[in-house]
């Protein structure tokens, strides 16, 4: 019997998650906020003390090194922007998606946003996944099939925790050195 096509970007959903739990063990806010090169897009809180990501577009040549805090919110700008656009009445400006101020309440906000996108992809059909009609108002992909965007939504998460998992290693590594600071 064949796996229905939202059971596939599910299954595939959870794989790459579970990698992102592995990567969310012991993280802290330092480690989080670490920031692994001199030219660093980042979270930071602005005057109001709401934190905002470093954003540019287009992108700055050469585009900056990332830390992990920039790569959840990063996380949960397109899928805010995602599930808004698809299942909701459309998504707030990219200044208006903030990260939630700690890595803690960070993975809540991410836990909370992959429950929102399994509840939305599960009732649905292969008609309903081979349809633009979702997709029709997404600010990029709007002729791409809901499938074509669900797969490439994970595709995204699978790339930003494998980003997730480099910088923490690289900071594992620098902290290690002699004389490195800690933090």
């Amino acid at each position: 019997m064949p796996v229905a096509r939202v059971e596939l970007l599910l299954r595939q959903l959870d794989i790459t998650w579970s990698l992102f739990e592995h990567h969310l063990q012991d993280l802290d806010d330092s480690v989080c906020l670490w920031e692994p090169a001199p030219v660093c897009w980042t979270v930071r809180p602005d005057s109001q003390g709401r934190w905002v990501a470093d954003w540019e577009v287009p992108e700055p040549d050469p585009v900056p090194a990332v830390s992990i805090g920039w790569l959840t919110w990063h996380i949960g700008f397109w899928r805010t922007t995602t599930i808004g656009h698809c299942f909701g009445s459309g998504a707030p400006e990219v200044r208006d998606i903030t990260w939630p101020g700690t890595v803690t309440a960070a993975a809540d906000w991410l836990r909370g946003l992959r429950a929102d996108w399994q509840a939305a992809l599960l009732p649905l059909s292969d008609a309903d996944l081979d349809s633009t009609e979702r997709t029709a108002g997404l600010p990029w992909g709007g002729e791409l099939t809901l499938a074509d965007v669900a797969g490439w939504v994970n595709i995204e998460l699978t790339k930003n925790v494998a980003e997730i998992g480099l910088v923490r290693h690289l900071h594992g590594a620098q902290q290690s050195l002699p004389d490195a600071p800690q933090g």
